[in-house]
Parts: structure tokens; sequence; C-alpha cells
């Protein structure tokens, strides 16, 4: 019996090795740089951005230039209400026909949503939710999913909030595991922001299918110093396996006072601008991507309202212009 469980163990561990994203080898020679574009970019979902269809963006990418690509899982993309099994199979032919890599599916979620109405079990129905797209990225092509943690709600504990998180991502990398699929957890929401916060996470789930998706966005708005970005890079290398980059201009505003014939200061308002044109230190987040011998892709995406509209035509001059951007790390 005892054989049999170290078997079991082994098969499980070989499993794991074979379908896992590859993380930091620690040899800056073994960046390479690899483009992706992020679907979300042409879905309309910011005020005045362009919407156009899988296959459009598709061809985009490509002509364009783009190495992969990352699909938005959830209309008017690659939801899982619209794509049937011959449906998967039709797009995966496309990608592969295109001469793209599907790099990854972007899903959507928040395992702390419900936790107000505890009857209802909603960090089983998301981490059911996320199984499916694991199911679908498997049928699709790619073998990792990019999921968030959870918002914190108020008036409830935060330990109460993270417990959900840790039980959400080990329920879903079990299911994800399954199709031989990584998640990748994004530093986005609130729970577990901070890359001291998301590698103590990581280490708690204690899965070999969940890494990290680590972005440079919220490590800046937090406040982070060039030195203290990079440091999160080193801090976070056992599981970075996905970074997606965007620039923005922050706007600062105020609110005026009449009593004190004065302003008073507001939270600033973020626009997105062309990569380089920003407040983000992209050359030393990606520079320390390669010192960490990062191996997954760069990816783009446009979420945000655009500096110049969100004409198509607009929007693939920011594309083109990250592009550009990226040649100085290779």
């Amino acid at each position: 019996m005892k054989k049999l469980v170290i078997s079991l163990s082994s098969l499980f561990l070989l499993f794991f090795t074979a379908f896992s994203q590859k993380i930091p080898t620690g040899n800056p020679a073994d960046f390479k740089v690899k483009t992706c574009l992020h679907s979300v970019s042409y879905t309309g979902i910011w005020r005045g951005q362009a919407t156009i269809t899988v296959d459009e963006f598709l061809v985009k990418a490509k002509e364009l230039g783009f190495d992969g690509v990352m699909l938005g899982a959830k209309r008017p993309h690659v939801s899982l209400l619209d794509y049937d099994d011959a449906a998967r199979q039709k797009l995966r032919a496309r990608i592969k026909e295109l001469g793209l890599e599907l790099v990854c599916l972007a899903g959507y979620t928040d395992f702390t949503a419900g936790i107000d109405k505890p009857g209802v079990p909603n960090v089983e129905i998301q981490a059911i939710y996320v199984g499916e797209l694991a199911r679908l990225a498997r049928d699709l092509g790619t073998s990792m999913v990019r999921i968030y943690t959870g918002y914190e709600r108020p008036d409830i504990p935060y330990d109460k909030q993270y417990a959900m998180v840790v039980e959400g991502l080990q329920l879903a990398g079990k299911l994800a595991a399954k199709y031989g699929v990584t998640l990748a957890i994004q530093n986005h929401h609130d729970i577990a922001l901070h890359h001291d916060a998301m590698k103590w996470l990581l280490d708690e789930v204690n899965l070999p299918n969940v890494k990290a998706a680590f972005d440079c966005w919220s490590p800046t708005l937090e406040g982070l110093s060039p030195e203290e970005i990079k440091k999160a890079v080193h801090t976070m290398k056992p599981y970075i396996v996905h970074t997606t980059t965007a620039d923005y201009a922050e706007l600062p505003r105020f609110r005026y006072n009449p009593n004190q014939t004065n302003y008073i200061a507001l939270e600033s308002q973020m626009r997105a601008v062309e990569m380089g044109k920003g407040f983000l230190d992209y050359k030393t987040f990606i520079n320390a991507l390669k010192e960490i011998g990062y191996q997954g892709y760069i990816a783009y995406e446009m979420c945000e309202v655009l500096e110049g509209g969100g004409s198509v035509e607009n929007l693939d001059k920011a594309a083109k212009a990250f592009l550009e951007y990226v040649k100085q790390f290779e």
C-alpha cells in the first residue's frame, strides 16, 4: 500500500512537471522577448473603445507582428457560453493556421464575492468556473489561465476573506490540474496585492500549477521605488510565468470647496498612453525579469481610455508602439 501511495505521488509530480509553465531559470541569457497581445484591448469595454470579433483580432495580432495572443474568456470574445466543442476546434485550428501561439486565456474571478451571504457556495462556484476555463484552455491549445484573487469587502475580517481566496485557489488549482493547466494569479485584486503578500499566498496555496502573472502596474501604484520594484521581481522569481504591460498617465483631480475658497485634492485619474510615454518604469521592471531569466511572454493590453481615442487605428498605433518599445530588451 505504501509503495502504491509513493507511486501515485510520483505520477502526480510527473504530471505537473509535464504541463506546468516554465518558471524563471535565474540565468539572464535564457531571457527572450516574446510578445503577446491581449484581446481585451479590442472589446469595447472602455469608453470609446472599438470592438472587433475574435477572428478579426487574431488576424490583426498576426499582421501587427505579435508572437502570441491572450484571449479574454468572456463576451464579446471567448465566453464559455458561446464555445461548444465545434467552436473550440474551429478556433484552435484558426490560431494554428495563422501561426500564432495562444499564450493563455484571461479568466475573471473574485473569490471573496458573496462573502456576506454564507449560504451560497460562492468559492465552489468560482472554482468550478475556473475548472471549466481550464477545460476550454486545453481544448484551444494552451496550458495557462490567468485569474485574480478577490476584492476586499468592508466590515468583514481580512483573514476570513484571505482564507476564502486560499481555499478557492486550491480548489481551482486541483480542477485545472485535470486538464494540465497552470493558473497564473495576477497582482490585480485587493487580496494579496503586494508582492510579499502574494508570495506568502502562493506559498500557502502550495500547488505546483498555481503560479503568478506579475505586473509592474500595481507595484508602481503602491508607491514602490525602482529599486523596490526590482526587489519585488526577485521576490516573486519562484512563481512568475506571465506578465501584462500597459502604460498610464496620471491626471490630477480636485474638488472646489467654496467655504475655504480652495480646492480639495482627490485621487488621480489614470489614462492609458503608449508604452514609454507614461510614468511606469518598465526599463527597471523588464530588465529585472531579464535578470531572473524570465521564460514567459510579455503581453500588452489597452485597458483604459486611451490617449488619442479608441478607434481601431489608434489602438493599432499603440500596439505597434509596444512592439517598438520592447525591442530595446532583446
